[in-house]
């Protein structure tokens, strides 16, 4: 019995460690660096500073003050970017992991979604047209393959 108790542990250990979220921090840190609390009490997000920082679930955060540093703290799922901080565009409708530019953005449903934009075009337009609510669900179904897959 005492056997199976410590294959049982060594076994559940592993898959939990094997099942993280896979974040995206092309720059070092989730969000590119910016400030994840700042998107929600902004008119623009600030970027953070290296003497606030914080490691949530395995990835690093950085934040513009003290202040914002303590309110992620405070409650960090609620500051956390959906989709682990890749565009939630192409999570959605590509099923797949794509880079952002931390400056656009969205604030839905309390919660952030961020997405790719070049000088072509911004992949937040796409992402507003039409039923949002249902690209939501299709984003959150596909996440949920994808989160735990290292990006490419």
């Amino acid at each position: 019995m005492k056997y199976f108790t410590l294959l049982s542990f060594l076994f559940f250990s592993v898959f939990l460690n094997a099942q993280k979220t896979d974040y995206n921090t092309k720059k070092g840190y989730v969000a590119e660096g910016y400030d994840v609390v700042s998107y929600f009490n902004n008119t623009k997000p600030l970027e953070g500073k290296k003497k606030f920082t914080a490691n949530y679930d395995g990835a690093k955060f950085k934040f513009s003050s003290q202040e914002n540093l303590n309110l992620f703290n405070e409650n960090p799922t609620k500051y956390v970017p959906q989709y682990g901080g890749y565009c939630a565009y192409a999570v959605a409708e590509k099923k797949k992991k794509m880079y952002i530019d931390a400056e656009v953005y969205e604030i839905r449903d309390g919660k952030l979604y961020l997405f790719y934009s070049s000088w072509i075009g911004s992949k937040l337009g796409d992402w507003q047209e039409g039923d949002v609510k249902k690209r939501q669900e299709k984003g959150d179904k596909n996440w949920e393959i994808l989160k735990h897959k290292k990006s490419e």
